[in-house]
């Protein structure tokens, strides 16, 4: 009976018949052997399944390894900006944007890459080696390179413009916040151009609050005329949006005319009270006074002791002085003395 089985099991495809041991060898120098036919099988599916297991594995190593987006330093005037770019210029003109280009001279270069996808075309024409970049996101990044004549530090990826969209959005929010006109505009041209069906849609697959991207498509929907009555786009908030937009509908004539009124001597005044006059609450009627020259933009100081940078310092073209402390410089005990020797030099 057991000779019939072990006949029966040679013919399992795979399976190699028992060879006789050598002569003279020891038993300890040979594999122990299955002494049954359900045990040879046993360990022709043991061995099968080990095989198995390692292939997937090494499949999943190679697939990780093709999902790995390979760093670049590309010349800053092969990246260009998208359809999709949703920085104002003036956002580059702003302390925080004079800090950042700081951080990245005394670095040698931005430590933290932009993305990028490669485009067959840079500005109409091929480039020099037949390879260009859009920018995904890293706008502020790559513009400081740019001005520092350093190369940039660059992810690539393929993206469809959905993906590119999406990405660059929600980089946006963990980094550097949009204005809520700049986060307008990029919403109205996205709704426009059909890369969304409806508004709610887009809020959805952003995953923002559809109320925000009501109010801040209404704001990029305004006419440029009350855009321009504002010393800067930048400053206009999110709230805003209703009254502006009440406004223009049920005074759509006066609302234009203040604007216009405004606009010509822009920057005189700040949002909260360009927004009064644009909506007719302002108290008194007269004239808008005359421009005063704005304060010019000086270098950004810095602060350093013993080669190590503490402070820095940077003044807007509006005047506004932001200053900027290196972590663990500045620790919360000493905030309330920091206050108080700014109030005792504002009080000289």
């Amino acid at each position: 009976m057991a000779r019939k089985i072990f006949e029966k099991a040679g013919m399992i495809p795979g399976l190699q018949p028992l060879a006789p041991a050598a002569p003279g060898a020891a038993a300890s120098d040979q594999a122990p052997k299955p002494k049954t036919a359900p045990g040879t099988m046993m360990g022709f599916l043991t061995a099968q399944s080990d095989a198995v297991q390692e292939a997937e594995t090494l499949r999943s190593r190679v697939r990780a390894l093709e999902q790995q987006a390979p760093l670049r330093r590309i010349d800053a005037a092969r990246i260009r900006r998208s359809r999709w770019a949703n920085r104002h210029e003036q956002s580059f003109a702003t302390a925080d944007f004079a800090a950042l280009k700081a951080e990245i001279a005394a670095a040698g270069g931005n430590v933290q890459p932009v993305k990028v996808r490669p485009v067959a075309v840079l500005n109409g024409s091929t480039a020099p080696d037949g390879e260009a970049f859009e920018l995904i996101f890293g706008h502020r990044r790559h513009r400081a390179c740019a001005e520092l004549g350093l190369p940039v530090l660059a992810v690539v990826e393929e993206a469809s413009d959905l993906s590119l969209f999406e990405q660059m959005e929600r980089e946006n929010r963990g980094r550097q916040n949009l204005s809520a006109w700049e986060q307008g505009v990029m919403y109205r041209k996205a709704l426009d151009e059909g890369l969304f069906g409806s508004l709610r849609r887009l809020a959805e697959s952003l995953g923002v609050d559809v109320s925000m991207v009501s109010k801040s498509v209404a704001l990029a929907r305004l006419p440029e005329a009350v855009i321009g009555a504002f010393s800067s786009p930048l400053d206009i908030q999110f709230r805003w949006a209703a009254p502006l937009t009440e406004a223009m509908q049920k005074d759509p004539e006066g609302t234009l005319a203040r604007a216009r009124e405004l606009g010509s001597v822009r920057g005189t005044l700040g949002a909260p009270a360009v927004l009064a006059r644009l909506l007719g609450t302002a108290p008194g009627s007269g004239p808008v006074a005359p421009p005063t020259p704005a304060s010019p933009v000086t270098k950004p100081l810095s602060l350093s002791r013993a080669g190590q940078l503490l402070a820095r310092l940077a003044c807007d073209e509006q005047g506004r002085v932001t200053i900027h402390f290196e972590a663990g410089v500045l620790p919360p005990q000493r905030h309330r003395a920091l206050m108080k020797a700014l109030e005792d030099f504002l009080r000289e």
